[in-house]
C-alpha cells in the first residue's frame, strides 16, 4: 500500500512539473522587452477558424499568445463584434490578421487601441465609406471562383469549382472536407459601408498568393499598395492561410517585432 502511494505521488509531481515547465519554455522564445506578444487571427468567408491551425502552431511555438476568431459570417457588424470580443480578451498589444473577407473585418475592428499592426492575407481592405463589393470594380472577374446563393441570400463556393477556385494546392481529401464544411456568408455583407479604415493609422503588411483564383492579381496588388502595406508574395492558392503557415507566421513575427521597435 505504501509503495502504491509513493508511486502515485511521484507521478503527480512529475506531471505537475511538466505542466509548469512547458509554457515557461514557450514564453522564453520571445524577447522580454518585445511589447507585442498577442496575435488575433480572423478567417474569411466559406471557412472557419480551424484553417489557421498551422499558423497557430508556428506562432505558439515561438511564444506568441494566439486567439482565433470564429466569424458568424451573418453580417459585417456581427463579424466585427466577434473580433472586438477577442480583442477585449487580450492582455496587451496585438497584431490583427485577416484572410480574404477577414481583411474587411480587421479594417473596421482594427481601430481598437490594442491593435498595433494589421496583416492582410490575400485580403480585402476597403476604405471608410466604401463597401467590400466596390473593391472588385474595374478588375477582371474571378471566373474560377463561383459563388452559389441560397434563397435567403447566403453564398457558398460552387462544389464543382471549389478545388480550382479556392484550394488547388490542397489535397483532394482535405478539399473535400473544406468543400462540405463550408460556412456560408450573408452576401449582403459585401454591400455594407465601413465606418472606419484602421489601415489609415496602423502599419500594414500583405501576404499575397500569386495563384489566387478568388481575386484578380491586379486587384490584390492595388489594394495592398493603396494601404501602403509591406508586401510578401508566395506561390499559393486562396487557401494560403492553410498551405503557407510558415510564410504567414514569419510575416506576423516581423510585424510584431517591427512595431515593438525590435527591428529597423
Amino acid at each position: 500500500m505504501r509503495r502504491k502511494t509513493t508511486t502515485t505521488i511521484a507521478a503527480i509531481a512529475t506531471a505537475a512539473s511538466l505542466s509548469v515547465a512547458l509554457p515557461a519554455v514557450a514564453a522564453d522564445a520571445l524577447p522580454q522587452d518585445q511589447s507585442v506578444k498577442n496575435v488575433v487571427l480572423v478567417h474569411g468567408a466559406f471557412a472557419d477558424g480551424s484553417g489557421w491551425k498551422g499558423v497557430y502552431d508556428n506562432l505558439t511555438k515561438r511564444g506568441y499568445r494566439v486567439t482565433i476568431v470564429q466569424n458568424p459570417l451573418t453580417s459585417l457588424a456581427d463579424d466585427v463584434a466577434a473580433t472586438r470580443r477577442a480583442l477585449e480578451r487580450q492582455d496587451g498589444s496585438v497584431i490583427l490578421v485577416g484572410h480574404s473577407w477577414g481583411g474587411t473585418v480587421i479594417t473596421e475592428a482594427g481601430v481598437d487601441e490594442k491593435v498595433k499592426g494589421l496583416i492582410y492575407v490575400s485580403a480585402l481592405s476597403p476604405d471608410a465609406g466604401e463597401t467590400t463589393a466596390q473593391q472588385y470594380e474595374g478588375f477582371a472577374p474571378a471566373s474560377e471562383f463561383v459563388i452559389e446563393t441560397t434563397k435567403d441570400g447566403f453564398g457558398y463556393v460552387s462544389p464543382a469549382k471549389f478545388k480550382s477556385g479556392f484550394a488547388h494546392d490542397v489535397s483532394d481529401a482535405d478539399v473535400a472536407f473544406m468543400r462540405d464544411a463550408q460556412v456560408p456568408i450573408n452576401m449582403a455583407a459585401f454591400g455594407t459601408k465601413l465606418q472606419n479604415a484602421a489601415w489609415r493609422t496602423k502599419p500594414s503588411w500583405a501576404v499575397i498568393a500569386t495563384e489566387d483564383k478568388a481575386f484578380d492579381q491586379a486587384m490584390l496588388i492595388h489594394m495592398a499598395e493603396r494601404i501602403n502595406a509591406k508586401i510578401t508574395k508566395v506561390s499559393a492558392s486562396h487557401a494560403l492561410f492553410m498551405t503557407q503557415p510558415a510564410v504567414i507566421a514569419d510575416t506576423i513575427d516581423q510585424a510584431a517585432k517591427s512595431v515593438s521597435g525590435k527591428t529597423k
